[in-house]
């Protein structure tokens, strides 16, 4: 009888968790996609472009959050439209579908610039490292650093989430980044 009454609780239980693991996996799916930069990376988008000009480096973000339409034709290009391939990431499978990526470009008086041996402040190192490694120290991961494709302009924070998982609809939370 007590074996009953032990196999009735632990089925009961197991029961108990795959309700709530599929309640979970529905609040995921019905979670709405992010609609502009995750606050953080915004906080810190703005810290780069400070900590920069104190370095004598002006950049400029020239993209944040794109929309899953915008990321589509962005990976068109270069492929079904004129121009050189720049992502090889469709829509939804880009950390700036998320809220989570920024690009940028130098800025000199008269242009902008994705040179990266240029040193407009003249101190003998490259601007574009420079940014490169305040970006780091603030947090962020370098696309100059991926294994595959070099996105040079491209910073992203993950918050130790990957694409499938945002694309499951998790998402990470808006308190302190850890790095």
């Amino acid at each position: 009888m007590k074996k009953v009454i032990f196999i009735a609780v632990l089925l009961t239980g197991a029961g108990w968790l795959i309700w709530k693991e599929l309640q979970h996996r529905e609040e995921l799916r019905n979670r709405p996609v992010p609609t502009g930069l995750h606050p953080i990376v915004e906080e810190k988008q703005d810290d780069l472009v400070q900590r920069a000009s104190e370095e004598g480096i002006n950049i400029v973000i020239t993209d944040g959050f794109r929309s899953f339409e915008e990321q589509d034709e962005i990976y068109a290009q270069g492929r079904t439209r004129e121009g050189n391939i720049v992502s090889y990431a469709e829509g939804g499978e880009s950390y700036h579908n998320y809220g989570l990526a920024i690009d940028f470009v130098l800025q000199t008086d008269d242009d902008v610039i994705w040179d990266l041996e240029y040193d407009g402040n003249g101190n003998g190192e490259s601007d574009w490292m420079e940014v490169v490694e305040i970006a780091k120290d603030l947090g962020f991961t370098w696309g100059g650093d991926f294994r595959g494709f070099k996105d040079y302009p491209h910073f992203e924070m993950r918050f130790g989430l990957s694409i499938r998982e945002l694309k499951r609809g998790e998402r990470p939370d808006e308190g302190p980044v850890v790095y």
